[in-house]
């Protein structure tokens, strides 16, 4: 008896293949399909009317002058009430990401034998860190500012300025260069940075260096994590709705300096391990002229707070360890309980994105589910038919791991996202922009294409962000951080690293 393995049914996954096609195409086209046949009688049945009917539908329609005017002006009103309190669209312009100069790499090699420096890790938890570094996705060539990088380490507050000014002036110069916008036409400015909040504040420090205008309205966003970027952009959209022919300022950056943690405690020591320094600026606007000349539409901002449940609040917190040393602890929990507030925010935004057909499909089940009580597997919407790019947040390799798994992505959607970390590391909010850029260096995306940019921060949040590409972005055309170099990128994703002895 033959007990080998039989092959797979490749003729069945094909058939069941091209019937869920099918099924799309009749439900996306379902208003076209029904209509064709309305359309076709009605032709055929005014075909058959006389003169004499038309005058009679004449006669019994005719209205008087009163009614005329009253109609009109009813539907000028009307007319006039949707187009005021139709919301603001809003474009984003550009956008600029920083890239350090090559005395700041920091390789693997170097990250160890600077942590071997710092004198204060046991050699266990030093061969933790070669093991963390070697499993994260990080490459060869992410970035350290000088504080930390140089020996000995000098992570002091001036330090810590020096990286802040270094990373948001320098994407800010590239922005301004490349939008032709002078500091002085900005009006509205938000400033992200979670865990280094000095005095004057670093929207502040923005106003000071480019003499913006007394009367912009600043504001800085401390301790809200990785995901405070599309707060940002949120925050940015709500005031460019009530702001009429404005530009907003939105710069996201991380401050590595002051949060270098010297303690033993292996929760804490994962930051050391994935944080590396980097920033964005993003120039958004609300007017109608800038249309032509900007990349990008804000179709959609959804976000997810879980704070309200303690697992999720006490996921990431930053606190002392037993021998008072500073650090941000991630907890065990932290996978789940960010599976948790991506289920929650994919389902406010799915109605927004998906099409009709994958809708009915979460509905079905949803109802066998709850109300039949079957067995069968929550359905996950295909994403792939909202969006054409993904840009995830380059939390770490587990992060990409698993939304890859759970939203059934390909390794071509999630290049930008595993590149971005191997490049240039967790830059924390502004890693969302960098992946953008890869997508752009790569030239592709094209007009009309839809961008979904996800991310996760302390408290715990989740955050959304539905871009629309205005115009087909040129690679020739554009010079971001990856321009140099994008060839040297394969498609395939980055294996380990293993560290040299």
């Amino acid at each position: 008896m033959d007990t080998s393995p039989s092959p797979p049914n490749f003729l069945v996954s094909v058939k069941l293949k091209y019937v869920k096609l099918g099924y799309h195409y009749l439900i996306s086209h379902a208003m076209y399909l029904l209509l064709t046949p309305i359309i076709t009688v009605a032709s055929i049945h005014l075909s058959t009317l006389t003169t004499r009917d038309l005058v009679y539908l004449w006669d019994q329609l005719r209205f008087n002058l009163v009614s005329v005017v009253l109609c009109s002006a009813l539907i000028v009103f009307l007319a006039t009430l949707y187009f005021m309190s139709r919301p603001r669209k809003v474009y984003l312009v550009d956008f600029a990401t920083y890239k350090p100069d090559d005395s700041r790499v920091v390789s693997l090699e170097t990250f160890i034998d600077r942590s071997v420096n710092a004198g204060t890790f046991t050699e266990e938890n030093l061969a933790f860190q070669k093991k963390v570094l070697e499993r994260s996705g990080l490459g060869q060539k992410t970035y350290f500012p000088d504080g930390v990088l140089r020996v000995p380490a000098n992570p002091c507050l001036a330090e810590a300025r020096k990286e802040a000014e270094m990373v948001m002036f320098g994407a800010i110069d590239d922005l301004l260069a490349k939008t032709g916008v002078k500091a002085k036409e900005i009006g509205i400015l938000i400033m992200n940075c979670s865990v280094f909040c000095p005095t004057p504040s670093m929207s502040a420090m923005i106003v000071n260096r480019y003499k913006l205008r007394g009367s912009i309205m600043s504001y800085n966003l401390g301790g809200m994590g990785c995901s405070a970027g599309l707060i940002a952009i949120d925050l940015a959209k709500q005031l460019l709705q009530v702001n009429k022919d404005s530009y907003a300022l939105v710069v996201s950056m991380e401050n590595i300096t002051l949060n270098w943690y010297f303690g033993n405690n292996r929760s804490m020591l994962l930051t050391n391990c994935l944080f590396r320094m980097g920033g964005a600026a993003v120039l958004l606007s609300n007017r109608a002229s800038d249309r032509r000349r900007s990349k990008y539409q804000l179709i959609h901002t959804v976000r997810t707070h879980k704070g309200a449940d303690d697992t999720c609040y006490n996921c990431v917190f930053q606190e002392e360890d037993e021998n008072k040393y500073i650090g941000v602890s991630l907890s065990k929990d932290l996978m789940v309980v960010a599976g948790e507030a991506l289920k929650t925010n994919i389902t406010t935004l799915g109605p927004l994105v998906l099409p009709m057909s994958e809708q009915l499909f979460f509905f079905a089940t949803l109802v066998a589910r709850k109300v039949f009580q079957t067995k069968i597997k929550p359905y996950i919407p295909d994403f792939k038919l909202a969006f054409e790019h993904f840009c995830i947040h380059a939390g770490g390799r587990a992060v990409h791991d698993e939304l890859q798994k759970n939203l059934e992505l390909s390794d071509w959607h999630m290049e930008p996202s595993r590149m971005t970390l191997n490049r240039f590391g967790n830059t924390s909010s502004s890693s969302l922009w960098y992946e953008l850029a890869y997508s752009e260096a790569k030239g592709r995306i094209r007009k009309g294409d839809r961008s979904w940019q996800i991310a996760f921060g302390s408290g715990f949040k989740c955050n959304s962000a539905v871009w629309k590409a205005l115009r087909t972005i040129d690679p020739a055309k554009e010079k971001n951080p990856w321009t140099d170099e994008i060839d040297d990128f394969p498609v395939h994703v980055p294996k380990d690293d293993k560290i040299s002895s």
